[in-house]
């Protein structure tokens, strides 16, 4: 278990190492940052003191290795609009994307495992074939145009909930919805797949045979056992929100992190959108790690090898 882990974790640093490496590299994907911050028509003496002023005239090498120490500080340096660090920054925003990730979750779990239960317990059904049209019609909707839809009869058309803004929970209730519904398919499928791979072992027609009721053996037996990957992909599934969220943000106008990084793109703010991908990456390495040492620990035959 523990060569296991240290496997998982020694992959898990080499990939956030990755990943710093390509976002520092974005700041000089549109080319020269010194002009991007002084803007058209400024003249090469201004653009001279820029990039001497942000360290742009060092070699890029030098540049990364600074950054990089900074970063695992927590300094990312200063936001050129905001003119505040940019750690300041984030951290105030990232309250907002966590709830938002923890309710599209916590609405996607309740939504999909009673469905893929359901479909497992009666598969071929006509409930089983409606649980996978809605896995369909959720894994090829966009989740913008779904969201857009939410607002037009839920916040314009019935005027339920609020369209904008995170003032109160309500503000929340259409954003989970729509970035929920985007990870119900694969919870949904992936937990009728396990109910009906564990319905078949022998140990439930054992219990069955003891005359155990039907629904002891679904949820005391079954279902312990075949939520196993679940768990797993709901830690994946969550780290997935979180870095995905930049749309729905955007459409809701949740002042999170992901609204805060399309706000930094328009802007050519680049230590701002250089600090949102990396937060939002390692949360998602970090996650996935998570969801690896739960399989681990919870699959006897992982735990065995």
């Amino acid at each position: 278990m523990l060569a296991f882990a240290s496997k998982r974790l020694g992959v898990a640093l080499l990939v956030a190492l990755t990943v710093s490496l390509i976002t520092f590299s974005m700041i000089y994907v549109s080319g020269d940052p010194a002009i991007a911050i002084a803007g058209e028509g400024a003249r090469a003496q201004d653009i001279e003191a820029i990039r001497k002023f942000y360290g742009f005239d060092r070699p890029i090498a030098v540049q990364y290795l600074d950054w990089l120490a900074g970063a695992l500080h927590g300094d990312f340096g200063r936001s050129y609009t905001l003119r505040q660090p940019v750690a300041d920054v984030i951290f105030d925003r990232l309250p907002v994307t966590m709830i938002l990730g923890a309710s599209a979750i916590s609405f996607a779990l309740v939504l999909a495992i009673p469905l893929g239960v359901l479909a497992a317990v009666r598969p071929n059904s006509a409930f089983d074939r409606f649980a996978l049209t809605l896995a369909v019609v959720g894994q090829a909707m966009p989740t913008f145009w779904f969201a857009l839809t939410l607002i037009l009869w839920l916040g314009v058309n019935w005027r339920l909930l609020p369209i904008t803004g995170s003032a109160s929970w309500q503000n929340f209730v259409m954003p989970a919805i729509a970035l929920g519904y985007y990870v119900t398919p694969a919870v949904m499928r992936l937990t009728r797949a396990g109910v009906l791979e564990v319905l078949s072992s022998d140990y439930i027609r054992t219990a069955r045979a003891k005359g155990l009721r039907p629904m002891t053996v679904l949820f005391k037996h079954a279902l312990r056992n075949a939520i196993i990957p679940v768990v797993s992909l709901a830690a994946v599934q969550f780290g997935f929100m979180l870095g995905g969220s930049i749309v729905i943000e955007t459409v809701f106008a949740l002042h999170g992190v992901g609204y805060l990084g399309w706000e930094s793109i328009a802007k050519n703010d680049f230590p701002v959108v250089q600090a949102v991908v990396l937060v939002l990456a390692v949360f998602y390495i970090g996650l996935t790690l998570l969801a690896d040492i739960l399989s681990a620990l919870l699959d006897p035959r992982l735990r065995t090898g």
